[in-house]
C-alpha cells in the first residue's frame, strides 16, 4: 500500500528497469482515477490499462523513467518513444497519492532531457485541451497545440486512433515542444 506522505525531494526520478514493467499499469490507473471528478471523462477513471509488455520494449531502448520514493516505491513513470527524430510521450501518470506535488514536472523534464542529450528535434505528445493536468500542463512546461493543418501524420494517426478507442476526439489535441 502506497503512503500519501511525500518527501518529493527524496523521491528519485531515474530509468526504468526491466522487471518493473509489471508496476507501471497500477500507477496508471491510480492517476487516472482523477478522471471521476469529471462527470462526462468519469469513464476513463476504469478505462482499460496499457499492458505491462507495451512498456518492455520501451525501458529497454531507454525512454521510460520511474518516480521511486524511498517509502513507497514506484510512484509515477513516464514512457516515451523515439519515432522519426521526436520523442514522443505515451503516458505520464504519478499515483494519485503523490500527485500535485511536482513529480509529473520532474518526470517531464527527464524526458526532455533525454530528448535534448540525443540531439532529437522535439517532444510530443497528445492529450485533452480541456482538462487542467492535460494541456494547460504541458503548457506550463512550454508545449504548444499543434496546428491541426500542419500536424504530422503520425500524430494525426494517433489521435484517430484514440478516437477509435472511444475517446472525444474534439476535446483531444496534439502538443510538441520544439528543442
Amino acid at each position: 500500500m502506497i503512503e500519501a506522505a511525500c518527501h518529493c525531494v527524496a523521491v528519485r526520478i531515474r530509468p526504468a528497469r526491466p522487471h518493473e514493467a509489471g508496476a507501471l499499469p497500477a500507477i496508471e490507473r491510480s492517476a487516472g482515477a482523477l478522471f471521476a471528478s469529471l462527470p462526462d471523462l468519469a469513464w476513463i477513471a476504469g478505462h482499460e490499462l496499457t499492458p505491462a509488455e507495451f512498456y518492455g520494449p520501451l525501458i529497454v531502448a531507454g525512454s521510460v523513467w520511474v518516480a521511486e520514493s524511498p517509502d513507497a516505491g514506484l510512484v509515477g513513470f513516464v514512457a516515451a518513444e523515439t519515432v522519426l527524430g521526436v520523442l514522443h510521450v505515451w503516458e505520464l501518470a504519478v499515483h494519485g497519492a503523490f500527485q500535485q506535488r511536482g513529480l509529473g514536472r520532474r518526470l517531464m523534464t527527464a524526458a526532455v532531457d533525454h530528448a535534448r542529450a540525443l540531439g532529437l528535434e522535439a517532444v510530443t505528445l497528445t492529450t485533452f485541451r480541456d482538462v487542467a493536468w492535460n494541456a494547460p500542463f504541458y503548457e506550463s512546461l512550454g508545449f504548444e497545440i499543434a496546428d491541426e493543418r500542419t500536424l504530422a501524420h503520425r500524430l494525426s494517426d494517433i489521435l484517430r486512433g484514440e478516437v477509435v478507442r472511444g475517446l472525444p476526439g474534439e476535446r483531444r489535441c496534439a502538443m510538441r515542444l520544439s528543442l
